[in-house]
């Protein structure tokens, strides 16, 4: 096999991996380049009708990379509804994602978590954040999750940051559960900093 097979092949096996992405941004970057690669070695070969067809995905692609990082941060993409602990959507949500909020936080149960946001982008709930009162004005979250498609993303600022979902309750500080200490990076881009054995978020 020569060198432009090795590349056709790889650029074939990209675009294939790429729809088995369940994250929305990483699946359009792998697409992407796996098009770029496409249209290189159609062009070597020959090959017209593929070097437009994926030419013409190579710039869905990145006009759908400049609108999801465009809005990524967007107040008016995404909506923090406050919802009952009891509720039935949120229960819905809760149990269409059972398995994979147990593989991240095993010893999660939203029966101590009186106090319930969903974050929507649109008609599409994208997280869940539950929380207690940890008192001293204090909100300590019991659940901080994200569906798969956007955890490239932090929907979380939309609750923390972006929102006075918490500061509307009197809470002047949010804790994370230490469990979550691995999701550092994500934290800190919400602005948690390390407190004695905790990580803190100060609201404004």
């Amino acid at each position: 096999m020569d060198l432009w097979s090795i590349i056709g092949w790889g650029g074939s096996a990209l675009v294939v991996v790429s729809l088995l992405q369940t994250r929305i941004l990483r699946l359009r970057l792998l697409n992407l380049v796996g098009c770029i690669v496409l249209v290189a070695f159609n062009l070597v070969i020959g090959v017209w009708p593929m070097v437009g067809m994926n030419a013409v995905l190579a710039v869905i692609n990145v006009v759908q990379l400049y609108r999801l990082l465009r809005h990524r941060h967007d107040t008016s993409e995404y909506a923090v509804l406050q919802v009952g602990s009891g509720d039935a959507y949120l229960k819905h949500v809760l149990d269409a994602h059972a398995k994979d909020i147990t593989r991240f936080n095993p010893d999660f149960t939203a029966a101590t978590a009186p106090y319930a946001f969903l974050v929507q982008r649109g008609e599409r709930t994208v997280g869940v954040v539950l929380a207690h009162d940890a008192g001293e004005g204090r909100a300590q979250i019991d659940l901080d999750y994200v569906l798969p498609e956007y955890r490239d993303f932090t929907p979380g600022e939309f609750v923390y940051r972006r929102s006075d979902v918490f500061t509307d309750h009197g809470f002047h500080q949010v804790v994370a559960p230490r469990r979550m200490r691995e999701s550092a990076g994500y934290l800190n881009k919400l602005g948690f900093h390390r407190e004695g054995a905790d990580l803190v978020l100060t609201l404004t």
